[in-house]
C-alpha cells in the first residue's frame, strides 16, 4: 500500500502579498501548492491535506460587521464551515486540474469536518485568539452587552474580538476520511483546524471557538495512521536564533533536540512553537517522520532534499 502524508496548508501561505488577498489571488497561490502535492501523488504518496483559515474567517467576519443592520452575523462555527468549503473548492479543484495535466487517474474530495473540544477546556475560561477586525471602545462595549463578546485592547490599534482556542479531542469525520483515502480519493478535511464541536447529551452542538490548525493535523495523522505529517509555512527550514546575526538552519533533528530547543525560547508561542509542538505529539503517538518546508517544496522535502526533518 502506498505510504500516506499529513500536508498542512497554512491559512496565511495562501496570501504572500498583503495587497493581494482577494480570492482570485489566493487561487493563484493555491495552484502552486497543489503542483507540489500532485507530484508528491505522482510518486506514489496517499495525501490527506489540511489547511488554515486565519485570514480568510477574518475577512468573512469583517464582512458580517460591514453587513451590520442589512443582514444577521455570522456565528463562528459556521464562518469555521464556510471557509472550509471555499477553501476546500480552491484546493480540490487546482489539484484536479494538476492531476488532469500529469495523466494522474485520481480525484480530490472536500470533507466538512466536525473537531469535538471540552467545554470545560481551560481556554474556555481565557479566550486569547484574536478574530475580526478592529474596534473602537463603544462598538466593543456594545458586542459585550448585546453578544456576549470577550474583547481585549490590542496594543493602541483598538479593540478586538477574542475566542477560546481548545485543544482537539476527537476529529468526527475520522472514519469516513480513512475510507476515501483507502478507495484512493485525495482527502482535503480538518480545514481550520475543524468546526469545533461539544458533546451535549450525546448530541453534536457547534460553538465559538479556533482551534489550532497544527494541533488538529497532529490529531489527523495519528487517528489515520499516517507515515508522515508535513506542516507547510513561510520558511523553507527551522531555525535557531531565528533574526539573529547567529541564527542557524536545521536540516535534521530528534524529538528531544526539539523539545530542548523549544525550552529554550528558539520556538515561540506565536510563531513556530505550534508547529514544532504538533509534530512532537504526533511522533510521540506512533508517528516516523516529521517535516517543516514551504508549501512548494513539500515534495522535495518528503525526499529528504529540503525542508527540516524531525524523528524520534
Amino acid at each position: 500500500m502506498d505510504k500516506l502524508a499529513v500536508v498542512a496548508i497554512g491559512g496565511n501561505s495562501l496570501i504572500k502579498d498583503k495587497n493581494k488577498i482577494g480570492l482570485m489571488d489566493q487561487l493563484a497561490t493555491v495552484k502552486e501548492t497543489c503542483a507540489s502535492i500532485a507530484e508528491l501523488v505522482e510518486k506514489g504518496w496517499n495525501v490527506a491535506i489540511t489547511h488554515g483559515n486565519g485570514p480568510q474567517v477574518g475577512f468573512l467576519i469583517r464582512r458580517a460587521e460591514l453587513a451590520v443592520g442589512e443582514l444577521p452575523p455570522i456565528p463562528l462555527e459556521f464562518a469555521v464551515a464556510d471557509t472550509q468549503g471555499a477553501i476546500g473548492y480552491m484546493i480540490q479543484q487546482s489539484l484536479m486540474n494538476e492531476f488532469q495535466r500529469r495523466g494522474i487517474k485520481r480525484q480530490a474530495v472536500t470533507v466538512v469536518t466536525q473537531v469535538v473540544v471540552d467545554k470545560s477546556d481551560p481556554a474556555f475560561q481565557n479566550p486569547t485568539k484574536p478574530i475580526g477586525g478592529f474596534m473602537t471602545k463603544e462598538e466593543a462595549e456594545r458586542h459585550v452587552k448585546e453578544d456576549g463578546w470577550t474583547v481585549v485592547e490590542d496594543a493602541g490599534r483598538g479593540w478586538r474580538r477574542v475566542v477560546p482556542s481548545p485543544e482537539p479531542q476527537r476529529i468526527v469525520e475520522s472514519e469516513a476520511i480513512k475510507d476515501l483515502i483507502a478507495k484512493g480519493y485525495i482527502v482535503i478535511c480538518v480545514g481550520g483546524g475543524g468546526i469545533p464541536v461539544i458533546e451535549k447529551d450525546g448530541k453534536l452542538e457547534g460553538i465559538a471557538a479556533v482551534i489550532d490548525k497544527d494541533y488538529a493535523s497532529s490529531l489527523l495523522a495519528r487517528q489515520i495512521a499516517a507515515d508522515a505529517l508535513v506542516i507547510s509555512t513561510g520558511v523553507n527550514k527551522v531555525a535557531i536564533n531565528f533574526g539573529k546575526p547567529n541564527q542557524k538552519e536545521i536540516d535534521r533533528m530528534t524529538v528531544a533536540e526539539a523539545e530542548a530547543y523549544k525550552a529554550a525560547g528558539h520556538f515561540p508561542p506565536g510563531n513556530m512553537g505550534p508547529k514544532i509542538e504538533a509534530i512532537i505529539r504526533y511522533l510521540k503517538n506512533g508517528g516516523k517522520e516529521g517535516i517543516i518546508t514551504l508549501p512548494v517544496q513539500i515534495a522535495a522535502a518528503l525526499e529528504g532534499t529540503s525542508g527540516t526533518r524531525i524523528v524520534p
